[in-house]
């Protein structure tokens, strides 16, 4: 993953350190927590190999950090669990940091209405 050069001229090395592939699952699912993805759309998202994917869901999910029905995962709902997870309070942080607090209000005023086409490709 790439980031800009005034991130990176102003970011100290701990900062600019890698967030862990289950870093990145998690941060990646608690910014879509309206919405469950199949681990495979999760790993074409988040540009992490497959297999990286689903090991880093195995763990999430044995930490109860997401849930998982048939061929879906989501983010627990728990809020408090996630809070206690040092991971997700560093991936919150550095992605704030990087791309800025989300505003989800305003992220849903401007979003399609039609599903995106890789949506419609996995209920084919």
């Amino acid at each position: 993953m790439s980031i800009d050069r005034e991130t990176f001229d102003h970011s100290s090395e701990d900062e600019l350190e890698e967030l862990s592939s289950t870093e990145q699952v998690l941060g990646f699912l608690a910014a879509n927590d309206d919405r469950a993805f199949k681990a495979t759309e999760i790993a074409a998202r988040t540009e992490l190999d497959g297999g990286t994917v689903s090991t880093a869901l195995t763990r999430l999910k044995n930490r109860e950090l997401v849930e998982h029905k048939g061929t879906y995962w989501a983010i627990t709902s728990d809020a408090q669990r996630l809070e206690r997870y040092d991971g997700y309070s560093r991936a919150t942080r550095l992605f704030n940091e990087q791309f800025g607090a989300e505003e989800k209000a305003a992220w849903k005023e401007h979003a399609p209405s039609e599903p995106h086409p890789s949506l419609e490709e996995d209920s084919q």
